[in-house]
């Protein structure tokens, strides 16, 4: 096989379909009959300089593939498949590699970079093929190195540093990685691609220089060969050059201000006269350091940033220098930019970094701009007035609203003028700038109220009007009433004063979702998410009837959208995507009309019809269907209460298909979450269905395929169950429970270093707390005695849980909680053991001191309930 390796590699790309199939199934069998020797005949293609360059491509592609894979549970599996292969075939793949860098074939060097780089990730962490980086750097050292070579060299050892972690190389491998590195860059190189190369693998070796950039001298010279590599003539060059910079600015923050009047200059001149890749890498630095400096805002508080040694305010020191330079970048627009919110060129990354510059320095943005705003906003030519509008709408975060409120009401009625410009881009980015004033200064308790009584009749006029308008500007329309009813939202009486323009924004929101073309997705999306927001800021007792023409309306769309004839996979995924956006309205029209027992009649009435519908959208299955209208479910399940109870038989098949649905994992989930709202409306009455349901959420936990963030609710869920059916619970007591110390296990053993990790595993702990809080409730009043042998279990995991610091207000609730249950449930049985485990004093006492009134509320309960125990 392996002498037939070269015509089956090229057959596998035979345009001849049929010849194809056999190739690769050749190929699949060669690799299960003897993967060592199937690695090592791919090794020898790639680096035999004979072969055609098709074959050696393919060679190269498996070969990766062979060894790395996006699924984690998949590439541990092809790590253990090549840590497990016998060494001296290993040894024999990874010479043919490295021999491959040499090769006259620039894409056979660059595939085998990246394979020796996949090969790293695997040995170095366990401190094999230690020689890499000594032989990759001879490659550098060697008198008269073919450049070809240099390059390749330099593309591994960038990609090496990207995928080992800085802790698996020794400080001297780096330094003499940054030496090569930073020799590769100098002028002196003669390739201008060794020196992309270079430029290249010292953005990737950043993080590895720790060391190198705490030492002045090194410091200073790896500083200066960047700034010198970032005037080199070669365009790629300079871009990768700044590059680098944007990320020494997020990396090394606490060491840039020696450098900070040459960084100045450079980035000036790379925004004011450099091509635009180079510009954009110049303005981007300036956003990392102002991301940097709101990060250290946000640790040390705005009022105690003086007395932060790490903040050296370089927003604030370069601020009458910085903001007239990204000004003049918001007058070059491209003529069609407000056609794709997706582009990204010179004025959109000034904005950009301007709304981050007023975020830092707050009010010592607006007299920078406003200037610049007033002379540039009644200019008659466009791109002035536009930038203009630009600019204001981008610093309307971070300055006190002490300081906007009156430019906005200065500036108010010109803006709703502008909507009638002449020019589609200025009238985008002006409903853009009102969404802006609406969503970050529009508040009904605020001191300095920017929509009035006596304004919002104009305002909403403006906003009908221009809904109209194309779709580009309808869009930020809608974005601007979702943002001006969200000022409302919890706004109790005061939403009153929206009442008298529900029905006609109703109107034109509907009018623009049928008005958006097939084509147009976006526009139709944004209409019925601001329509949501509509019902939800709403005052009930006053638009009751609208809301149910709402809701008869959006059913008969439903409805409709049954009838459409769907002949091609886009005709079907149209029609789905509209279902779930009208899944989505009847859900939040449910939960409006459900919160008061006056207006839930009309929910029950509709009940059956809406139901119909739903079970109609699942049996045409699609996914994304299957995710809202589960969720309009959930709604309608905790709407309805026991009434709910005649829709499961035809219903359930479809929940349990939902909770089957691990490979599309947010179905799943969200399954999971509408089983939590038909206990807590079904309570026994749902006992039935409950074999199926534990049976299939066991299954979903030892499924090592289902993605992590489902497992949390499962375990929230058996609480659900538990609550329900009360003593019925027993017979999933010896599934269920073992389930939960498993998990409880698992979270000692967590990467505490990891910051995703951590948000899981206080997920992960929620769960399992609020599974013991249900099961235990669901004991109390018969059979409690069965969760004696988990109650020592449960007192220890408790204690780990108070004894971590990274643990988050929603775990310390549970853990409490569960506390309270246990000794309420099992009450003189727990005297022991709360008389043993002492933690729960010190535990109770901090969250008494908290000025969280609910978690108190739950710490006096528990307190009151251990008292109990303890005097028994």
């Amino acid at each position: 096989m392996a002498m037939e390796i070269t015509q089956i590699l090229l057959s596998a790309q035979s345009p001849d379909g049929q010849i194809r199939t056999v190739a690769e199934e050749n190929l699949k069998q060669f690799q299960e009959q003897n993967l060592p020797q199937f690695l090592l005949s791919l090794s020898f293609e790639l680096s035999n300089d004979q072969k055609p360059p098709e074959s050696r491509r393919l060679a190269g592609i498996i070969l990766k593939n062979s060894l790395d894979a996006k699924d984690s549970i998949r590439k541990e599996e092809l790590t253990q498949r090549w840590v497990g292969m016998d060494p001296s075939i290993k040894v024999r793949i990874k010479e043919s590699l490295l021999r491959t860098l040499g090769s006259s074939v620039p894409e056979a060097r660059h595939t085998s970079s990246q394979v020796i780089a996949k090969v790293a990730s695997i040995e170095i962490p366990r401190r094999e093929w230690q020689e890499l980086i000594g032989h990759l750097l001879n490659n550098m050292t060697q008198q008269e190195a073919p450049a070809p070579l240099k390059q390749a060299t330099l593309d591994a050892l960038g990609y090496v540093c990207e995928e080992v972690s800085p802790q698996d190389l020794e400080q001297e491998q780096v330094n003499a990685v940054l030496t090569a590195v930073v020799q590769g860059m100098n002028r002196t190189e003669h390739s201008s691609e060794v020196r992309l190369a270079a430029v290249r693998a010292l953005y990737n070796a950043l993080d590895f220089a720790q060391t190198n950039f705490d030492n002045d001298m090194e410091r200073n010279f790896i500083m200066k060969v960047v700034c010198e590599t970032a005037v080199s003539k070669e365009l790629e060059i300079r871009q990768a050059a700044f590059e680098c910079l944007v990320s020494i600015a997020s990396m090394y923050y606490e060491i840039l201000d020696p450098y900070m009047q040459t960084l100045f200059t450079l980035t000036a001149n790379a925004v004011r006269g450099d091509e635009e890749p180079v510009s954009l890498q110049a303005i981007e630095f300036w956003s990392s350091i102002c991301d940097e400096e709101i990060g250290l805002q946000e640790e040390y508080g705005r009022a105690d940033e003086g007395s932060s040694s790490v903040h050296s305010h370089f927003i604030e020191k370069a601020l009458p220098l910085l903001v007239p330079m990204l000004l003049e970048t918001l007058l070059k627009q491209e003529e069609d930019q407000d056609q794709d919110d997706g582009v990204w060129n010179l004025s959109m990354a000034g904005g950009t970094c301007l709304g981050l510059v007023a975020r830092t320095v707050g009010d010592a943005v607006v007299p920078l701009v406003m200037p610049f705003v007033e002379s540039n906003i009644t200019k008659s030519d466009w791109r002035s007035r536009e930038a203009a509008t630009f600019a204001f709408g981008s610093i309307l975060e971070g300055p006190s609203l002490e300081k906007l409120a009156p430019l906005v009401h200065a500036g108010l009625d010109f803006l709703l003028n502008a909507m009638k410009d002449q020019v589609s881009h200025v009238k985008d980015t002006t409903a853009w700038t009102l969404g802006r004033i609406f969503e970050i200064l529009h508040s009904t308790s605020s001191a300095y109220p920017v929509i009035t009584p006596a304004n919002l009749p104009r305002i909403i006029s403006v906003l009908l009007e221009s809904i109209r308008d194309a779709p580009n500007v309808a869009e930020k329309v809608c974005g601007a009433i979702y943002f001006l009813a969200q000022g409302y939202e919890d706004s109790g009486a005061i939403s009153s004063v929206l009442t008298p323009f529900v029905g006609d924004i109703i109107s034109a929101l509907l009018s623009t979702a049928d008005c958006a073309d097939t084509n147009n997705f976006r526009l139709r999306s944004s209409a019925y998410e601001t329509l949501n927001e509509i019902v939800r800021a709403c005052n009930m007792s006053e638009t009751s009837n609208i809301l149910t023409h709402l809701l008869h309306e959006i059913m008969s769309r439903i409805n409709r959208t049954l009838e459409l004839q769907t002949v091609s996979s886009d005709d079907r995924e149209r029609q789905s995507d509209l279902q779930a956006l009208l899944c989505g309205v009847i859900q939040v029209i449910v939960q409006k009309l459900s919160s008061l027992d006056e207006t839930k009649f009309i929910i029950l009435q509709s009940a059956d019809q809406m139901m119909f519908l739903f079970l109609q959208i699942f049996a045409s299955r699609s996914t994304t269907v299957h995710e809202e209208a589960m969720l309009a479910i959930g709604a309608l399940a905790y709407a309805t209460g026991p009434e709910f109870a005649k829709y499961m038989p035809e219903f359930y098949k479809y929940l349990e298909m939902g909770l089957q649905n691990f490979e599309d994992y947010q179905v799943c989930s969200i399954s999971v979450g509408v089983v939590g709202d038909i206990c807590r409306a079904l309570d026994e009455k749902v006992l039935p269905f409950c074999d199926g349901i534990m049976s299939q959420l066991l299954k979903d936990l030892s499924n090592s395929m289902l993605h992590r963030s489902v497992k949390p609710p499962i375990f929230s869920c058996f609480g659900d169950v538990a609550l329900a059916i009360s003593e019925h619970f027993e017979k999933y007591v010896p599934y269920a429970l073992p389930m939960l110390q498993g998990a409880a296990e698992l979270c000692a053993h967590l990467d505490a270093s990891d910051e995703d990790m951590l948000d899981y595993g206080n997920q992960l702990r929620r769960g399992i707390l609020e599974a013991y809080s249900g099961i235990l409730q669901g004991f109390k009043n018969a059979k409690a005695e069965l969760m004696i042998p988990y109650a020592s279990h449960l007192l220890q995991f408790t204690e780990a849980v108070f004894r971590d610091k990274s643990r988050d207000d929603g775990v310390t609730k549970a853990a409490v909680a569960a506390m309270g249950d246990l000794a309420d449930t099992l009450g003189p049985n727990t005297k022991v053991l709360f008389k043993g485990c002492t933690f729960h004093i010190d535990f109770l006492g901090e969250c008494l001191q908290s000025d969280d009134d609910q978690l108190k509320e739950t710490a006096t309960w528990t307190q009151g309930m251990i008292g109990r125990v303890l005097v028994s």
